[in-house]
């Protein structure tokens, strides 16, 4: 049997076609050719008690602030904070170059140059400039020149106001969460309508709470206005200096110590059952924080030794006289006559908040999700010797000690101080990253410094380059070309069939 001859519309259907496939792979060839790469912007949050460098990245052609920007590495500065080099000349910013070299290796040396540096330092050096201004301005000037010999673009030191850390960490929050903008199915960034979500920051020597509100603020001075994406947003914020983690320690250690006469030994009702340490009276009263009760003469040399003993209800009683829930100049308050709105809506603590959560619930058992709970766990790990503590949890073995009086810190300040309850506390997510992204006032901070959080809202965006655009076009005119001709080619060949039959 002949073999039937291929039809004419076939070859050219198939040219066509194959016009399309070169061109579909010119467009990918273009895309891969014209990808943009990603820019760079690096943070140090210089705490009280460390500094961590933060490098964060976004696509190079999306600098609109159209909620890409991700976390790319971080790095944890080893030893203290950079106020704790007080007095050492260039100590705190040689502190820093183990990070920045590592800084220098995670970005590609072709962005080095465009690369934005922050330092931003918080309640520790706040602290120190209260104590010894010419020591902090030292200080800021040291780790400016450190950084500035590094081939990336200083954009200064600073020190943060409370309510800028406060404020900072709020927008980092709701920005990680999508609670500003969301990018949509039809290719355009959108308000996904849902409310925001609280911040509680509790560091080394501060502790922040910052929420929306739509109750008065009595008290201007922690009430903070923020037009993002077109929205504004009336926030709350407040920063407690000397309610950190670390400088919360001390207070209590000098206020037991005046309450039991200053004397060579001394027994903590925080401290775990078991343990015993030895500290020089200078590391306790070396603080802004402790100055209301340092004796008035002592001998900073001088050692005090303190006993644990683990009674839960005296070292309640001991951190609860830390606060003063005494008398209120505004409708209500805090603590401390300072003036606050009830809390509203969902939060997210982070920082000490999240390690003291995690470590509850860890050598407890008890899923902390209630104020009861909260008690319930505070009070079994203040019950706990040190031998206990030291076989639950060997890797927090230098911190153990400290844990019973975190977590009655924190017990105290969220359900009596911020007035936290049983339908509000379980709205509290203790969370240290969202995503790959650690949580703090850092990823706001660069954001808000580097134009990316508009005022303005975003409109529609295209997903790709004009390029690629004009591309598509004339492929899908190629196409409808091509089914054009062929339908043409169809029909011809259509007429030659039907006038080639025979009649009946």
């Amino acid at each position: 049997m002949a073999q039937r001859a291929a039809h004419p519309a076939v070859p050219i259907a198939l040219l066509l076609f194959g016009l399309v496939a070169i061109l579909l792979l010119t467009i990918r060839t273009q895309d891969i050719q014209e990808a943009p790469g990603f820019m760079y912007g690096i943070v140090l949050d210089a705490g009280s008690s460390h500094t961590a460098l933060y490098i964060y990245k976004w696509p190079a052609d999306k600098q609109n602030g159209t909620g890409v920007v991700t976390q790319h590495s971080e790095c944890h500065v080893k030893g203290g904070g950079i106020s704790s080099y007080a007095g050492q000349q260039g100590a705190a910013g040689k502190s820093l170059e183990v990070c920045l070299d590592q800084a220098v290796k995670d970005i590609p040396k072709e962005r080095h140059k465009l690369t934005p540096v922050y330092l931003g330092a918080t309640a520790g050096m706040r602290l120190l400039h209260m104590s010894s201004p010419e020591q902090s301005d030292q200080i800021l000037q040291e780790v400016g020149h450190k950084i500035q010999s590094y081939p990336f673009s200083y954009q200064g030191a600073a020190i943060l106001s409370g309510q800028q850390e406060g404020a900072y960490g709020w927008v980092t929050v709701n920005y990680l969460l999508e609670n500003f903008i969301k990018y949509g199915f039809v290719g355009r960034w959108f308000s996904p309508g849902r409310p925001t979500v609280g911040a509680l920051d509790f560091g080394g020597a501060s502790t922040q709470i910052t929420f929306a509100t739509q109750e008065e603020v009595e008290d201007k001075q922690d009430m903070i206005k923020l037009q993002l994406y077109g929205q504004e947003y009336s926030l709350y914020t407040h920063s407690f200096l000397c309610y950190g983690r670390d400088q919360v320690l001390k207070r209590l250690l000098a206020h037991i110590l005046k309450s039991q006469g200053n004397s060579g030994s001394i027994t903590h009702p925080c401290y775990p059952a078991g343990h015993s340490q030895t500290l020089k009276l200078s590391s306790i009263f070396n603080s802004p924080c402790t100055a209301k009760s340092k004796p008035s003469s002592y001998d900073s040399e001088a050692s005090v030794t303190l006993q644990g003993s683990g009674q839960y209800e005296h070292c309640l009683g001991n951190v609860s006289e830390i606060f003063s829930f005494n008398s209120c100049p505004f409708s209500q308050c805090s603590f401390d006559k300072v003036f606050q709105p009830n809390v509203t809506g969902s939060f997210m603590a982070f920082s000490a908040f999240f390690y003291t959560h995690s470590f509850l619930q860890h050598i407890t058992g008890i899923t902390v999700n209630t104020p009861p709970q909260l008690e319930e766990a505070a009070r079994s790990v203040c019950s706990m010797t040190y031998d206990q503590m030291l076989l639950l949890a060997p890797d927090q073995k230098s911190r153990l000690q400290d844990y019973c009086a975190s977590s009655v810190f924190v017990n105290v300040l969220m359900l009596r101080g911020y007035g936290f309850d049983e339908s509000s506390f379980p709205r509290i997510s203790f969370q240290k990253k969202a995503g790959d992204t650690s949580v703090g006032w850092a990823l706001g901070y660069m954001l808000s410094l580097s134009n990316l959080l508009p005022a303005e809202t975003v409109g529609l965006r295209k997903a790709l380059t004009p390029a690629a655009w004009g591309t598509l076009i004339c492929l899908f005119v190629l196409l409808l070309a091509a089914v054009i001709i062929f339908i043409l080619i169809r029909a011809r060949d259509g007429k030659k069939k039907g006038g080639g039959e025979s009649p009946i």
